[in-house]
């Protein structure tokens, strides 16, 4: 089994707490940073990676560099209004000549109908491999299946000007231009690969 394949449905790691990884970034280079670090390590490729954070904390700016240090070309859309936004990059070096890396990029800010998972194949996806990147996962509680790792994403209050209210942002934009404090926690073997670069 290769290295890529061994991080796809990892198991949770149980009977010991979650391993944790913080850092502060100062600004947007540093969350391009560390985007390239994830997506130099092969276990990104099958994992399924929650998203946490307030409106215009940055999880959006996040997954646009991740997909495009993954070799995702053209427009990368925000899922906020569909939900769901499919990618896919026949140029990322972790793959196999040949092979393609599937990639679906989750919102649930707006989801509130769990009949909807099902119709929507949901399930399916989650199940089938390639990374799955998910905002508001708590929209989705007790739908999700294994997350490999979860990363949190907050304005850092004593390095930056304090971000405008909630109701004046648009969930499809993020406030990245300010500090952030970011949170990387591993709950499968998978994720702890992904911490291990994240810390690199």
């Amino acid at each position: 089994m290769s290295r890529i394949q061994t991080g796809f449905h990892d198991p949770a790691i149980v009977g010991t707490p979650a391993a944790q990884w913080s850092a502060h970034w100062a600004g947007e280079a540093d969350t391009e940073a560390f985007a390239r670090r994830l997506a130099a390590c092969p276990a990104i490729c099958h994992a399924t990676v929650a998203l946490h954070g307030d409106l215009g904390a940055g999880k959006t700016t996040f997954v646009r560099h991740l997909l495009r240090a993954l070799g995702v070309r053209g427009r990368i859309k925000s899922p906020t209004y569909a939900v769901v936004e499919p990618h896919s990059s026949s140029d990322c070096a972790l793959m196999p000549d040949g092979e393609v890396l599937n990639i679906w990029h989750f919102d649930f800010y707006r989801f509130n109908d769990p009949r909807e998972w099902e119709d929507a194949g949901f399930r399916e996806l989650f199940a089938s491999p390639g990374l799955k990147l998910v905002e508001w996962p708590e929209r989705a509680a007790g739908l999700l299946g294994s997350v490999d790792a979860e990363i949190t994403l907050s304005a850092d209050d004593a390095m930056t000007e304090p971000a405008p209210p909630a109701a004046d942002l648009d969930p499809d934009a993020d406030a990245i231009d300010g500090a952030r404090r970011v949170t990387l926690r591993a709950l499968t073997p998978a994720g702890l690969r992904l911490l291990e670069a994240a810390r690199a």
